[in-house]
């Protein structure tokens, strides 16, 4: 049996970035769930409430917003961890094939 590489404990700079970034993509699939639940309501029901073209808009918007946000904060994330090591990499392709 090989020798695995005991994992590092994460950098202190970086929980908070993955913390934001796990919320953030949370946050986008919430909004999606309750744009096509809205949406779902709207083709049904069609409700006639004054308010409601305004309120069926607001998960969206937080969709697209969320998904900006989440894109980059995932960049921001990925450009700050490190390669992984060449030697491992390649010895798992050889040992695959």
């Amino acid at each position: 049996m090989e020798d695995v590489p005991a994992m590092t404990a994460p950098d202190s700079a970086t929980v908070p970035l993955a913390r934001a970034v796990r919320r953030t993509g949370r946050l986008l699939c919430w909004s999606l769930a309750v744009g096509m639940a809205a949406a779902a309501l709207d083709v049904t029901l069609t409700p006639h409430i004054r308010w409601w073209h305004t309120l069926w808009v607001l998960p969206w918007c937080l969709a697209c917003a969320s998904a900006l946000t989440w894109a980059l904060l995932r960049a921001r994330q990925k450009s700050r961890s490190a390669p992984p090591p060449e030697e491992g990499f390649q010895g798992d392709w050889e040992r695959a094939a």
